[in-house]
């Protein structure tokens, strides 16, 4: 196998997992549209279903496709592997599953997307989990909110409303001083802004549905293990450290070393969850990765641009790009995304939630979705669609006011965005 490891970004994003097929010749990967997959043997397929080889089953724990999807997704966070999955929010419970049990916490910050808040604070308690959200700024609250019971840390690299920027290497240092797994969302950044991994994370997730795909077709999610972390230390993660009762007693870190969370995300995540990316979603987002870092550019490009010309318009309160000199974590651009702020950040205006209703309904290229990462400009108020479920106070804490519209900053021509915001302002 080629060591990605010595390529380029870019070579990367366009080579690996990718190999010319083997039976036809085809330069692209195809979409393998099946169920499930011929065995060798009776003896080859029982090698496969204890993992003794690697190869396919059946769709809902593997496909070619998909796999390459994983090699390259892999390849580029710079991790051992990765499990593609039905959505982002479908990873970030496959991130946890082998991690929690019932009575375990999760600490998470204050600044995450609405669905994730909403998730961690409710839906995850039917599984006997819970979430303590403090303010990742403040390391101190990080450290103690900490317990016996903790078993993750999770934060956004890029946080989305907003576009914060997390001081990775700070968490991660509270994460190692615990002894517990940091999971970092890497959507809004993208592995071609941010390496979360070189900052000290155990687990990246994206929702592939945003940048990485890029063009807003189909939705998907990835968990990236670094493969770096030491699952045996404790035994704080029985899953992966102790015989797993739902797969004959195999002790994955002790059998698959730093492919351990991998496999396990596959034979008992996959398996039991069923949070399947389909084939045809698989070959859409390797499509949009060969693109990631021309378009992420100009993301960052046409952001600087607009975010600086809406920070000196009359109607505008503030804007929080933190590419902006401005911006209070302005200082962590060059450390944590030395490439650029991202395209995500928001807006307020000074005529507060009406001011903003305005805006959506009089803008032309802007299209008013709940969706980010797209090539084309999005725009969305937060507090009544993706934070909506939040109390006044979180939606604060999470970046989401009443008086502010989230915009995703696509690749059109800057003067053509700027001229759009500036009609729909004066409207």
């Amino acid at each position: 196998m080629t060591d990605t490891s010595k390529r380029g970004f870019t070579t990367n994003q366009l080579h690996a997992g990718a190999n010319p097929d083997p039976a036809t010749g085809a330069r692209n990967t195809p979409i393998y549209q099946s169920t499930a997959f011929v065995f060798d043997s009776p003896e080859h397929a029982a090698k496969l279903f204890s993992l003794q080889e690697v190869g396919y089953i059946y769709s809902r724990l593997t496909n070619p496709t998909v796999g390459a999807l994983q090699e390259r997704i892999a390849a580029l966070e710079g991790g051992a592997g990765a499990v593609c999955c039905s959505s982002g929010h479908a990873a970030q419970i496959m991130a946890l599953f082998p991690l929690m049990g019932p009575g375990k916490n999760v600490v998470a910050s204050t600044r995450l997307y609405g669905g994730t808040l909403t998730q961690f604070s409710q839906t995850i308690k039917r599984f006997g989990w819970s979430a303590k959200f403090v303010d990742f700024d403040d390391t101190q609250a990080i450290a103690d909110a900490i317990d016996d019971d903790t078993r993750a840390i999770f934060c956004e690299s890029i946080a989305n409303p907003g576009g914060y920027i997390t001081d990775l290497d700070a968490v991660a240092n509270v994460a190692d001083k615990a002894g517990i797994p940091l999971i970092v969302d890497n959507t809004t950044a993208t592995p071609y802004l941010c390496n979360p991994i070189e900052h000290g994370a155990t687990l990246v997730v994206h929702s592939t549905t945003k940048y990485l795909t890029g063009n807003g077709s189909v939705t998907g999610g990835v968990v990236v293990d670094s493969g770096k972390f030491d699952w045996m230390a404790t035994d704080k993660f029985p899953s992966l450290s102790k015989p797993e009762p739902a797969y004959h007693g195999l002790v994955f870190a002790e059998a698959l070393g730093p492919m351990a969370f991998t496999f396990h995300g596959i034979a008992i995540g996959l398996r039991d969850l069923g949070m399947t990316m389909n084939p045809q979603g698989a070959h859409y987002t390797l499509m949009g990765i060969e693109t990631l870092s021309l378009r992420m550019r100009e993301h960052v490009k046409n952001a600087k641009i607009v975010a600086s010309w809406l920070e000196s318009n009359e109607h505008v309160e503030a804007v929080t790009y933190a590419g902006l000199p401005s911006s209070p974590y302005h200082s962590r651009v060059e450390k944590i995304c030395p490439k650029g702020a991202g395209g995500l950040f928001t807006v307020q205006l000074k005529g507060g939630h009406e001011a903003c209703v305005k805006l959506i309904e009089n803008l032309e290229l802007f299209s008013h979705v709940a969706n980010l990462g797209d090539a084309k400009s999005l725009i969305i108020h937060p507090a009544s669609t993706t934070h909506s479920q939040l109390t006044d106070e979180e939606k604060i804490a999470a970046g989401a006011a009443p008086n502010l519209v989230r915009v995703s900053i696509g690749i059109e021509d800057s003067d053509d965005l700027i001229a759009d915001l500036e009609q729909a302002l004066n409207s």
